[in-house]
């Protein structure tokens, strides 16, 4: 990790709803413009998500918000795979501390960047959160 993180009570008070919901293991949660991202521990991915989506579903009507569900991966190139999902990424290299993805098609490279790439900095901005990356690339 390469700084700390700080909550406000906004984020607190939805990590406490998220984990009485799902009673899955929180790492982190994200606030952005109508999204939040919540990053859970490894292996707890099914349990946060429900039968058939139910947990998201809920929690998207309780905080009138999208809700994300991100798995946590101690390994880089793993975690930025589930961070993208249902995006898919023929494969990420590292070169200099650049992960560079390179995604299955144009399309999917155009939802990846996003619009005035705010997708990828939006990603970029996630990874920072615990892995010492200088920038997220698309080829």
């Amino acid at each position: 990790m390469s700084s700390k993180i700080i909550y406000d009570a906004t984020i607190m008070k939805f990590m406490s709803l998220f984990e009485a919901v799902t009673k899955a293991n929180l790492k982190d949660c994200i606030n952005q413009e109508g999204l939040v991202i919540f990053v859970v521990q490894p292996n707890e991915i099914g349990k946060a998500i429900g039968s058939k989506g139910a947990n998201v579903h809920k929690l998207e009507r309780m905080l009138n918000k999208k809700v994300k569900i991100v798995e946590y991966s101690p390994e880089p190139v793993s975690f930025i795979k589930n961070m993208v999902y249902p995006l898919q990424v023929k494969e990420i290299k590292e070169e200099d501390g650049v992960y560079v993805l390179a995604p299955v098609d144009l399309k999917t490279r155009g939802m990846l960047i996003g619009r005035n790439a705010i997708n990828l900095r939006s990603y970029e901005s996630m990874a920072k959160r615990y892995f010492p990356l200088k920038k997220l690339k698309v080829i």
